[in-house]
């Protein structure tokens, strides 16, 4: 989410960002609320810059899109022990991460100025996870941010200002606007043939149901409880019970929603500026934890406790 409310808070922030402390979430202790149970919270890694999105590589490393404030930004490898390498430096506004058949597809470009001005700066491209190799996929893409794949080695992003909407890309690296319609689009994930998808800065939270072969077709909608602005709902990830779990960026938490019947809970709080969650994958990642980033540069694994 590098974009307008939350970077204006982060720059706010900016001389702290490396060399903050890390946040302390606080976790629900009734394990009666809404399936949510109870987690515990502790820090993988301190330390990393502003941080807009993870990924597991499969092969034993968690991938994060580490943006800046001024000057490029990069994607960087993190260890289970929390050890930090450079996978691709140099890298202009890094946004939504795919892992698929060894590589690791990435957008770029995902700025406030991009967005708010229309500029086609961004671009999807992959990186060899064994030799490091970078190919660009497509380009021209105007602040791409969420990232997910669809059928036949084509990709769906999202642009959250000026003009929110939802953008094909094909396997030819030709690109399209599916739909316009769904507010300030964001965070993404798929689940078998859905696509959920949440927004920003409407005056609501909400996620949006979608049939990934028929994208501009009918849309059930989720709303979230508290004000738009003030949670700032960034990305989010199904869980391996089926649940959705969202990322609340400015509400700085991480809530758990049940697709079906739309309610939802609190997982974890006290964790500022909270931009993306995803539950592990590959050796030494607990798929059963959640691992969050935020912009204050922590990465968080949270826990649930058994009973």
């Amino acid at each position: 989410m590098s974009r307008a409310g939350s970077v204006v808070a982060a720059i706010a922030l900016g001389s702290v960002v490396a060399v903050s402390a890390p946040a302390q979430a606080s976790v629900p202790a009734d394990g009666s609320d809404g399936g949510c149970g109870k987690w515990t919270s502790s820090v993988v890694t301190t330390g990393a810059g502003m941080l807009e999105n993870l990924e597991f590589d499969g092969s034993g490393s968690m991938v994060l899109s580490q943006s800046a404030l001024i000057g490029p930004g990069a994607l960087l490898k993190v260890a289970p022990d929390g050890t930090r390498t450079t996978l691709v430096g140099d890298v202009t506004g890094p946004g939504g991460l795919v892992a698929r058949d060894g590589s690791v597809y990435f957008t770029t470009g995902n700025s406030t100025v991009s967005g708010l001005f229309g500029i086609a700066d961004g671009s999807l491209r992959k990186v060899d996870v064994a030799d490091g190799s970078v190919t660009t996929i497509a380009d021209g893409l105007v602040m791409p941010n969420g990232l997910v794949p669809l059928d036949g080695n084509r990709f769906l992003t999202a642009r959250t200002l000026t003009r929110p909407g939802l953008t094909v890309i094909d396997s030819d690296g030709t690109s399209s606007i599916v739909r316009e319609d769904l507010g300030t689009v964001d965070g993404l994930a798929r689940s078998g043939s859905t696509i959920y998808v949440t927004t920003t800065f409407d005056m609501v939270t909400a996620v949006h149901v979608l049939d990934a072969h028929d994208l501009g077709g009918p849309v059930r909608t989720i709303t979230l409880p508290g004000f738009g602005p003030a949670n700032m709902a960034d990305d989010l990830t199904v869980g391996p019970d089926g649940a959705l779990y969202v990322a609340f960026n400015a509400g700085g938490k991480v809530v758990r929603v049940d697709p079906d019947s739309g309610s939802s809970c609190e997982i974890a709080s006290g964790l500022p500026f909270t931009s993306a969650v995803k539950f592990g994958a590959g050796p030494g990642w607990d798929p059963n934890s959640i691992y969050t980033t935020g912009f204050l540069g922590d990465v968080h694994r949270l826990e649930r406790v058994a009973g």
